[in-house]
């Protein structure tokens, strides 16, 4: 293989980052769905030929799926050698959760891209979906059983052969949708996003040749091991363990364990997850493919000087026992994987901050509070409101922790409430930073946020799927927990919580009636005594906690401040 000097190495690894980010660019741009064009829940990337490793991916995908793209391909790999017919233009197109991750919302289309007759890499895309059928308008089903529940289930098919759209296949997708206008517009999407990589990628190759290219992905490769393993070096050896708890299933209302043991020895870092529950009835399980990729981004937030590189995981053990939670087999469902992989996200932290807690912040929010709001406009056309929601982000050694962001799983904005209210008849009544929620520190956890929707049709539906109701967001090194997660409902005869305190389906609306949210904070940072009395001073002043819990958390100095 060509040898690649370092200069070489930097252009090339920047020109093919900025491919995987044009991509990104011009799926949200141009798709039909806010979850996509607002949120940016998307991403796109090029994978190993063989074994359909991420080799780059863009900066405004989202983090989740950087791993688990790479089983999505490999799914295909996988696919194409059985079928044995590939070529150039084939596209696959599937959402099998249990064998490409996340769950049944996330489309994927892979296509292999070919030089001189011989895949040279693969493109792939991915973005949520507005609704691919199932019982749930917007396919978030906290009662689902089983993935049947939950929307269509597509293995990989060939979307395009040669180039040429198989319409059939088109079809079947759009007649198993509320919202087919949507689906079309983001199909579209994102084949014109594997066409621009294709295109992309040639002018690449013709400019600096096929072995060259193939010689920067190996050495990008084996760079992040390196970096990777360097920072685990800089690790105490030792063994630290975390637990925290997920509310319930959505069927049973019983709390279920997440647990980790985190072990360094040396340059090599174990993620040990013996202890978690087994898999269970409702659909908080996921995919192995989905907890796997969830480590890397736990790994990342930890150190952020490490690539969207497969390379980096090569210096990771992962330890997931068979039948968990976090290994679940089809048909279980997995819709709601967003909530559990916040939950392992949770728990590693608070396992690192033993060993380092100069690296860690306190825990974040901790859901994404799936809201889905559906009903009929006059003309009889079904509207879905599907939404996630922020909170607040954990404090660190260096701050307060980010009032009102959006999950550490992504880099996905929260869809305005301007496009949500042109989109839908809905008016947001309250959107506001949610005072008090934050916990209490030396740096104080960010403030999660207070949503109020109410409905302007003269019916709708509503459908929430969330978390951290029972289970406040943790501080570390010191730091308080955060709020609880709440949601409320308006009925004629007043305000009402779920019977499962995150998790319900089919509220009944009228015309007037309202839905509220408010979510939880961060975790705290450090002990409370170590705050400065002017920033407590500052936070009473700013509404963000009200002067007796200041007093409490913190003592009464800073009121002497404020005079």
């Amino acid at each position: 293989m060509a040898e690649i000097d370092p200069i070489t190495l930097a252009v090339l690894a920047g020109r093919m980052e900025q491919i995987a980010d044009e991509m990104d660019a011009t799926l949200f741009r141009s798709a039909f769905n806010p979850i996509i064009a607002e949120a940016h829940d998307a991403s796109h990337g090029l994978y190993d030929a063989v074994s359909g490793d991420t080799l780059v991916q863009g900066k405004s995908g989202l983090p989740i799926f950087v791993g688990v793209m790479a089983f999505a391909v490999k799914a295909v790999i996988d696919k194409a050698a059985q079928d044995k017919t590939l070529a150039p233009g084939d596209t696959w197109i599937f959402n099998d959760a249990h064998i490409g991750g996340t769950h049944l919302s996330d489309m994927r289309l892979v296509r292999p891209y070919l030089r001189d007759g011989e895949i040279f890499c693969y493109l792939a895309s991915v973005g949520h979906w507005h609704d691919v059928g199932g019982p749930v308008p917007g396919n978030y089903n906290p009662s689902a059983t089983e993935v049947f529940q939950e929307a269509l289930v597509l293995p990989p098919v060939k979307l395009q052969r040669g180039g040429e759209l198989q319409q059939d296949v088109v079809d079947i997708i759009l007649r198993n949708t509320r919202m087919q206008q949507s689906a079309m517009g983001d199909l579209s999407g994102q084949m014109n996003a594997l066409d621009l990589g294709v295109r992309r990628m040639d002018a690449l190759l013709d400019e600096y040749g096929a072995e060259t290219v193939k010689a920067a992905l190996v050495a990008l490769g084996d760079r992040a091991e390196t970096l990777a393993r360097s920072e685990i070096s800089e690790m105490p050896d030792g063994r630290w363990e975390a637990e925290d708890f997920m509310d319930n299933d959505g069927i049973t209302d019983e709390a279920l364990p997440v647990r980790v043991a985190l072990e360094v020895q040396g340059d090599k870092l174990t993620l040990d997850f013996t202890g978690t529950a087994p898999t269970c009835a409702g659909p908080i399980n996921i995919a192995r493919p989905t907890a796997i990729a969830c480590c890397y981004v736990a790994i990342k937030h930890i150190f952020p000087s490490l690539p969207a590189n497969a390379g980096v995981m090569r210096s990771i053990d992962i330890k997931i026992p068979d039948n968990c939670l976090l290994s679940a087999e089809y048909p279980l469902p997995t819709g709601g994987y967003t909530e559990t992989i916040l939950r392992m996200i949770d728990v590693i932290f608070s396992a690192a901050a033993q060993a380092m807690p100069e690296k860690v912040v306190g825990n974040a929010y901790g859901t994404i509070n799936a809201l889905s709001i559906a009903g009929r406009r006059p003309d009889g056309k079904r509207w879905v409101m599907f939404s996630f929601y922020g909170g607040g982000h954990g404090g660190s050694i260096e701050s307060d922790g980010l009032n009102h962001g959006s999950a550490p799983i992504s880099t996905a904005t929260i869809p305005p409430a301007e496009i949500l209210e042109s989109a839908y008849p809905v008016i947001f009544r309250q959107w506001a930073l949610r005072d008090g929620s934050g916990g209490t520190g030396m740096h104080r956890g960010g403030l999660g946020a207070v949503y109020e929707i109410e409905v302007m049709d003269e019916s709708a539906e509503a459908f929430l799927f969330g978390e951290r109701g029972r289970f406040a967001p943790k501080g570390i090194a010191g730091g308080g927990d955060a709020a609880k997660n709440v949601f409320h409902y308006e009925q004629d005869d007043g305000w009402h919580e779920p019977a499962l305190t995150s998790k319900m389906v089919g509220i009944p609306l009228k015309k007037g009636q309202r839905v509220r949210l408010e979510t939880p904070g961060g975790g705290g940072y450090g002990q409370p005594s170590e705050r400065p009395a002017a920033q407590v001073a500052r936070d009473v002043s700013l509404g963000y906690i009200d002067a007796a819990a200041a007093d409490e958390a913190y003592g009464t100095a800073w009121r002497e401040v404020e005079q």
